[in-house]
């Protein structure tokens, strides 16, 4: 693409050769209708002297006179022949100019180039009897006249035309590019200084040259500022630069003991709410431990009883019978409350020992999901909320079930400390259904619901409506960790105030290996 210097150089050639073709056109059509004006009176003249001179000269049959006449009006170089025809002879007289411009007379008719013009020469008779003679048709003249001297005038006067405007247009080049030059040499001074400041460091790049004293040396100048500014930005850039970079390097520290922080903390709850599990279990298993100890006494008074009457020799009957329904009596209380001790013990044996250890293993949902809420019954009998579990006897995870007693742990305990206030009825429904490759469980209940501001912020950490009271904010913030890190699933929650909450949880049933998991997220909305 051409500079602007280019573009302008060649703007004004095209300006200047359109102007000066255009004056020329005009001016050749001047020169060639005033050359055509001109052909026309020669013809006419030439026509109208013949006319008048040849008549008496052919009516006396006068060859020589004709001659004269004829070799006078043949001096203009426009003329190429002149034949005087008479009425009974045939031609009488005729000249022919050569191609060397010499004139020669013609003895016979042949074809002559150039165009022909006919008139007739008409003879009156003045001795005539009567005031208005009549003419008389004595013989015609053919005139031949050439163009070759029009055309060559208006094919010169061309060259001159275009030698003219080629001549202008370098003089006009030459001058522009002579008077541009002042112009756009400080411009490309100014160009490579500003290439230089964007692509070269600032501390090298060196101030133009100011000693101009026309209006471009006050752009130049006005550009030394510039740099001189922009040199002082960057140099506070930088600094703002090296500062924040160390703020970042602080913040990334800050963020990493947040996040170790964070980590301990999630941990402690977890612990804790381990502790709180072992807790209820103790106290659960306190009462039939307890009534087992009492029946073992009791029997054993007994049996002492017997075996002193026995020892002494007065044992009976009705003793032997009080002895035997005592025993059956204790050992029915012993099985039975042994029984139930051992099934909370197996229960929070398996409970405990996946939360702590985080083994994957193959377990059947639907009878864990019953051991997790067995285990959480120590809570749920101080209240007056009923847990229902619906779900499929066939499903089997390939997974991780401590991970997984957590997040129905959370989510139930969550339920009851924020769905309902003390004392009130409730219901919370743990729903399986499977899906193809996945399940989806749902954890629901009918309690006050979740308000609207808190419903896209109850899986943040630290999130809590009972703060104060107990409450941490970390439970859903360790479900979601959960469902999203461990199981590499997804977690939502729908809520409308009074009507109750709905999370569901949508895991694998084979959970994919740590390399496979993707990105947590989660799905907030409002229940319609």
């Amino acid at each position: 693409m051409f500079g602007i210097q280019g573009r302008l150089t060649f703007l004004f050639v095209v300006i200047v050769t359109l102007v000066l073709a255009i004056s020329g056109t005009y001016a050749q059509y001047s020169l060639s209708h005033e050359l055509e004006t001109s052909n026309l009176r020669l013809r006419q003249g030439v026509l109208t002297r013949l006319q008048t001179s040849l008549p008496s000269a052919l009516w006396d049959l006068d060859k020589a006179k004709v001659d004269n006449i004829v070799a006078a009006e043949m001096l203009p170089p426009e003329l190429v022949s002149i034949r005087v025809y008479d009425t009974s002879v045939g031609l009488f007289s005729g000249k022919l100019r050569k191609e060397n411009g010499s004139i020669i007379s013609i003895e016979h008719d042949s074809q002559i180039a150039g165009t022909p013009v006919v008139a007739d020469l008409a003879y009156r008779d003045a001795g005539a009897a009567g005031n208005a003679p009549k003419p008389v048709i004595v013989g015609r003249v053919v005139v031949n006249f050439s163009r070759a001297q029009i055309d060559a005038t208006l094919a010169a006067e061309v060259r001159r035309k275009v030698i003219e405007v080629l001549l202008l247009d370098l003089i006009l080049v030459a001058a522009l590019a002579l008077s541009l030059r002042i112009v756009f040499d400080p411009l490309k001074q100014l160009r490579d200084g500003l290439h230089d400041l964007a692509t070269r460091g600032s501390d090298e790049v060196g101030e133009l040259p100011d000693n101009r004293r026309d209006e471009l040396g006050d752009v130049i100048r006005g550009f030394n500022a510039i740099q001189r500014r922009v040199k002082a930005i960057i140099a506070r850039t930088r600094e703002a630069e090296d500062e924040a970079r160390r703020a970042a390097a602080a913040t990334a520290k800050a963020m990493a003991d947040l996040q170790r922080t964070q980590e301990s903390l999630l941990q402690a709850e977890r612990l804790a709410s381990l502790g709180s599990l072992v807790a209820g279990v103790a106290h659960e298993i306190n009462t039939p431990v307890g009534i087992a100890l009492t029946s073992a006494s009791i029997l054993m008074e007994a049996t002492e009883k017997v075996h002193k009457s026995v020892a002494d020799g007065a044992i009976k009957k009705s003793d032997i019978l009080k002895y035997l329904e005592t025993a059956e009596e204790s050992t029915r209380l012993i099985m039975n409350n042994a029984y139930r001790a051992a099934h909370l013990i197996h229960s929070f044996k398996q409970i405990a020992v996946d939360q702590v250890s985080e083994a994957r293993r193959r377990f059947e949902l639907r009878e864990y999901i019953g051991e997790v809420v067995s285990s959480l019954q120590p809570k749920l009998k101080k209240t007056h909320i009923q847990v229902d579990i619906d779900c499929p006897p066939d499903i089997v995870l390939d997974s991780y079930p401590g991970a997984l007693a957590q997040v129905i742990t959370n989510l139930t305990l969550n339920c009851v400390e924020h769905a309902f206030d003390a004392d009130s009825e409730g219901h919370i429904g743990i729903n399986v259904k499977p899906d193809g490759d996945w399940i989806e469980m749902q954890v629901v209940d009918n309690g006050k619901g979740i308000p609207p501001d808190m419903l896209d912020k109850v899986f943040d950490p630290f999130v809590t409506t009972r703060r104060g009271q107990g409450g941490t904010g970390l439970g859903l913030n360790i479900v979601f960790n959960l469902i999203a890190k461990q199981f590499a699933g997804t977690i939502s929650v729908a809520s409308v105030l009074g009507e109750g909450a709905s999370f569901v949880l949508r895991i694998p049933r084979v959970t994919p290996s740590e390399g496979d998991h993707q990105e947590p997220h989660a799905d907030t909305r409002l229940h319609a």
